[in-house]
């Protein structure tokens, strides 16, 4: 099965985490924020929308095709004016031309067919000189080994089928470029992040993060039966004791309007 991102149950599961600040890092060695327009497409339930507004974006737009994340993402943002979000399609986000000057899109192009169509709304949104930031993991990205801080690996050891998911939607760094540059985009530039998804106090913790499925529509291709062996395969390879801090290798994108 896949994830339904429009159904009730999983409505909360793009929120309850922190943009970290090794994201945030990132972000501002891209482009200055501070006083800038962004747009987060595909913002799910909003924690990088938060995360620009700390940022000292001077507003936010969260846009999402799903009703469920755009109201979870309301409600992390409860009493922030400076953050709206609305339903809107990555091709059609209903946004006026040249209104951002920042488009983000994170973990959002796995999910489409092709880019190009995405890519052209993000620049007929954006000003003159406005970025695209485009966050996704490449093949290359999801192909790194299991350990104890990169446990995604674990879950391609743990059940090879999944690496063939995995790659099946993956981008990679070529077909990105390729698609910015013909819907006009330039200066168009990738690196690698390392990014902090999650520390846990406890094992107990993780436990309820992977059982849940919590932020990880890939574990969606898995079974209960088959979640609970993967949680029992990763939890065998873990430090005994002390916290565990949980990253995500990803590609980052970055291309003039």
């Amino acid at each position: 099965m896949t994830i339904d991102f429009h159904a009730e149950a999983n409505r909360t599961t793009y929120t309850g985490r922190h943009a970290s600040s090794g994201w945030s890092d990132a972000m501002r060695g891209i482009v200055d924020p501070v006083g800038k327009r962004v747009v987060d497409v595909g913002c799910g339930g909003g924690i990088y929308s938060l995360g620009w507004h700390e940022l000292g974006a001077v507003s936010v737009v969260g846009i999402d095709f799903s009703e469920q994340m755009v109201a979870a993402a309301r409600e992390q943002a409860a009493g922030l004016s400076d953050l709206s979000f609305h339903r809107g399609e990555a091709t059609a986000t209903g946004l006026p031309a040249h209104s951002a000057d920042i488009v983000f899109e994170r973990a959002l192009i796995h999910h489409l067919p092709g880019y190009e169509a995405c890519f052209a709304e993000a620049r007929r949104v954006l000003v003159s000189g406005g970025i695209l930031i485009v966050q996704d993991r490449t093949p290359k990205d999801v192909g790194l080994p299991g350990s104890a801080e990169h446990l995604r690996g674990y879950f391609f050891e743990c059940f090879p089928r999944l690496r063939a998911v995995e790659n099946a939607r993956r981008p990679t760094d070529a077909a990105v470029r390729a698609a910015l540059d013909a819907t006009g985009f330039r200066v168009i530039e990738s690196r690698p992040l390392w990014e902090v998804r999650k520390t846990y106090s406890a094992r107990d913790l993780l436990r309820q993060d992977l059982a849940g499925r919590t932020g990880r529509s890939l574990l969606h291709d898995l079974d209960d039966r088959e979640l609970e062996t993967l949680i029992g395969y990763v939890e065998a390879r873990l430090p005994a004791n002390g916290p565990i801090v949980e990253r995500d290798r990803w590609t980052v994108w970055s291309a003039i309007a």
